[in-house]
């Protein structure tokens, strides 16, 4: 099966739907076997009342959710130029919408501490890098220098002080 879809740019690592649709299944099936019924690797939990837990869990998933809006706001606000888009969002960090999925994994690990989610999530963090690094190396084909200064200006998936400050100078430089 083919994964290649008709963007208007770009293209997508093979099987990429296919990761992204899976990964979480499998990680929810893990998830709740070892928080709900076998419990093999959930003592940390008993560290940390539950209340905050769940609160703290449910945080996580809202910011990633916000996170996620965010990016499609940016990515998707109409036009259809070929250009290197570096503003909302994207002048903090290179991934948001893959950012904003893994953060509602960690979402779920905060909710019950399970270690064997933790390391799942790890594998699905690599597959997620895989994803975004096969994209960003179409990508600077696509657009060269503009995107490789792009990249060593924005972080990839931690947002840094750095690219805020240079989004601060950019925008002031600009006035």
């Amino acid at each position: 099966m083919n994964e290649r879809h008709n963007h208007l740019i770009g293209k997508e690592m093979p099987y990429s739907h296919a990761i992204q649709f899976i990964s979480p299944i499998v990680f929810l099936i893990v998830w709740a076997f070892d928080s709900f019924v076998y419990k093999w690797s959930v003592g940390l939990s008993d560290l940390v009342p539950w209340p905050i837990r769940v609160g703290l869990g449910i945080i996580i998933i809202g910011l990633s959710i916000a996170l996620m809006r965010a990016a499609e706001k940016t990515l998707f606000k109409g036009g259809e130029k070929l250009e290197v888009i570096t503003d909302g969002i994207l002048s903090h960090v290179r991934h948001p919408l893959y950012l904003g999925g893994l953060l509602i994994y960690v979402g779920f690990i905060v909710f019950t501490f399970s270690i064997i989610s933790l390391g799942l999530f790890g594998i699905v963090f690599i597959a997620y890098n895989q994803l975004a690094s096969y994209e960003e190396k179409d990508l600077i084909k696509i657009f060269g220098k503009q995107y490789i200064e792009y990249k060593n200006k924005v972080p990839k998936w931690i947002p840094s002080i750095k690219a805020i400050e240079v989004k601060k100078e950019t925008t002031q430089e600009e006035e």
